[in-house]
């Protein structure tokens, strides 16, 4: 298993954020509309999970274990696979009965060692995550970007809801709503 290291931005000024980071040298990865379902190991434990994740280009299985909540606190191991669809159908009949699906839009720059990925999800404002090779690395980038301490977490999609007064506890899908 891998540790991931990470932090999570909230509340940015996404054209702001763009700017520095294309002034900084970073390289536009590409933008994404992202679609998950996201599955409870232990009914009701939200720190550990598994997610199948599609966006656009390839579909992955991931196992995340989040109860340590620090840059450096997170444990993965993903794998690519071939199918959304085929994955949820394999894992429902397994008996984890799809916590939630949810969607997001998702740009993604990379700079050096590590990557910033801009999410938008449904409800809430947009937020950056920053990913390293290292703990160092990324606080690297929290000084270089000179981020709002008050705005960083490592904190759950849960909580990050819950601090915009949104209870997602009870699962419930996440979509843009369609425009009519």
């Amino acid at each position: 298993m891998n540790t991931e290291y990470e932090i999570r931005i909230l509340d940015i000024d996404v054209d702001k954020i763009i700017h520095t980071l294309e002034d900084m040298g970073a390289t536009k990865i590409g933008e994404y509309s992202q679609r998950r379902y996201v599955y409870d190991i232990v009914p009701g434990e939200n720190d550990r999970f598994v997610r199948i994740r599609d966006n656009g280009e390839k579909v992955t299985i991931t196992y995340k274990d989040k109860t340590i909540r620090t840059i450096s606190g997170t444990k993965e191991l993903e794998m690519e696979i071939s199918d959304f669809d085929k994955a949820n159908e394999l894992l429902n009949l397994l008996g984890y009965n799809n916590g939630h699906y949810v969607e997001n839009k998702r740009i993604t720059y990379k700079l050096e060692d590590a990557e910033f990925d801009i999410d938008t999800y449904p409800k809430i404002p947009t937020y950056m995550e920053i990913e390293g090779k290292d703990e160092e690395t990324v606080n690297k980038y929290i000084e270089l970007l000179k981020l709002d301490d008050n705005e960083k977490t490592c904190d759950s999609i849960f909580k990050v809801y819950a601090r915009y007064g949104l209870d997602i506890s009870n699962k419930q899908d996440l979509k843009f709503e369609e425009v009519k």
